[in-house]
């Protein structure tokens, strides 16, 4: 889609009395949807926000962060989303490097910024639209350092959502749950998804996915959560799940389809605006083709990337710096093969690692324990070994009721003898921040602290 103006006007002048929005229980038309953006975007306009001034959002998804965010998109603003649980010495040194005006805080506190009030004023107030304005600011997941800034354009966002639309088919009475968090790329994939097709999204307080993927027929899921809501048996809606984060079961994706559902899996990096790649799942373990307006290379092992949804730099101290090298490629540091144009994701460079001399991909060793039925997530952390050099440990989250003492015997016959674990543990709550992604620097210095010595 070609948009003239900000996407909810386009949608407004369309399809005016048609639900736009569910906030919790209540459905937004998109002209009533319009109105609220335009009262929230004048209140904030009268506080001082102007275009092009960077805005810290710290919140957790529900309604009012998502009506906030559009009306600062409508501003003009350049929104830095931020996850409440980031501890505040982190912020600190972060974000003096944003170039920010003003914080709007729904979640936690920040008081280092001139703080906005969300408030509606009578009114309106729209910047002009603008596809290629800075808009958003994604905090990369900082996995091995302080994270980075990538700075997206509408344009990118819109073209991210176009690439995955043409494979996902979502239409004007199909509603996707924004189950994930704004701070978050795959979150603000959802919602420029919505913003293309113009269809339906829903937003609400934190509960139960059973009772947040009421009357919705698109969701983000992993694979655990899926498998749960098919367990349940409880009456679904849905028609598409893509799926993230784990590896994906062909049982899982039989049992889906059994009950309609058509399931999707992909690779995406916050450089460009969510998913690169994507196919509807079938059990292999590629990641599936490029999507429309993507390109993908493998040089020297490592996956290149180019794509109209690229960042337009990593954001520092009011100037972009180039994601790019010197041929025009993104160097995405992680391994990869093309076999008849699909992609296989091997793993980070930065995580291979030797354990008497044979390599051990850590990524490799994650998706076959992954596939234990109890199971959530599972990290392989190198551990050093005089013998050895390093060993590989697991650190494991499981369902209630998994005894983590029989793993060893389980994975006997599933790893060869280098690549099974020496030690199993269990994944402490303090290293799960609320995000998505836990950072494996942090993982491989807790497991040395547990087990020194």
């Amino acid at each position: 889609m070609s948009f003239t103006d900000w996407p909810w006007r386009h949608w407004r002048a369309r399809y005016a009395e048609k639900p736009a929005l569910r906030l919790g229980d209540d459905t937004l038309t998109w002209r009533q949807l319009c109105e609220k953006i335009d009262g929230l975007a004048c209140g904030f306009h009268q506080q001082g926000v102007g275009e092009g001034d960077g805005v810290m959002l710290l919140a957790h998804n529900h309604p009012r962060a998502l009506l906030a965010w559009l009306a600062l998109l409508q501003c003009g603003a350049r929104i830095l989303p931020v996850n409440p649980q980031l501890p505040r010495p982190l912020l600190d040194v972060l974000l003096p490097q944003m170039t920010l005006r003003h914080a709007l805080v729904l979640d936690g506190g920040y008081d280092a910024l001139p703080a906005l009030t969300l408030s509606a004023t009578a009114g309106a107030h729209a910047a002009e639209w603008s596809p290629d304005r800075l808009a958003s600011m994604t905090l990369t997941s900082g996995s091995s350092g302080l994270p980075k800034a990538a700075v997206h354009t509408c344009a990118a966002h819109l073209a991210s959502a176009r690439g995955v639309l043409a494979l996902m088919p979502y239409g004007p009475d199909d509603d996707w749950l924004l189950s994930l968090p704004l701070f978050h790329v795959s979150g603000q994939g959802i919602l420029w998804r919505w913003l293309e097709a113009g269809a339906r999204l829903t937003v609400r307080e934190k509960q139960p996915l059973e009772q947040a993927l009421r009357g919705c027929t698109h969701a983000s899921l992993v694979p655990t959560q899926l498998w749960r809501l098919l367990n349940a048996q409880c009456p679904l809606a849905l028609r598409a799940v893509l799926l993230g984060g784990a590896a994906i079961p062909v049982e899982l994706t039989l049992r889906a389809r059994e009950q309609g559902v058509r399931t999707f899996c992909g690779y995406g990096l916050t450089e460009f605006a969510s998913t690169v790649c994507a196919k509807e799942a079938d059990g292999e373990a590629d990641v599936g083709p490029a999507l429309p307006g993507r390109e993908v290379q493998i040089v020297g092992g490592e996956i290149w990337l180019k794509a109209k949804s690229m960042a337009a730099g990593y954001w520092r101290d009011g100037a972009l710096l180039p994601l790019v090298n010197d041929e025009g490629w993104f160097a995405t540091r992680d391994r990869g093969e093309l076999h008849g144009g699909r992609l296989t994701v091997l793993g980070r460079m930065d995580n291979l690692f030797f354990s008497g001399g044979e390599g051990i991909q850590p990524e490799a060793l994650e998706r076959v324990i992954a596939t234990h039925p109890q199971i959530s997530q599972v990290f392989i952390v190198p551990l050093d070994d005089a013998e050895f050099g390093q060993r590989p440990v697991a650190v494991v989250e499981c369902e209630p009721g998994a005894d983590v003492a029989r793993l060893p015997e389980w994975v006997s016959d599933k790893l060869a003898r280098f690549q099974q674990p020496v030690r199993w543990l269990v994944l402490p709550p303090e290293l799960k921040t609320g995000g998505i992604k836990i950072s494996r620097q942090a993982l491989r210095q807790w497991v040395n602290a547990q087990l020194k010595g």
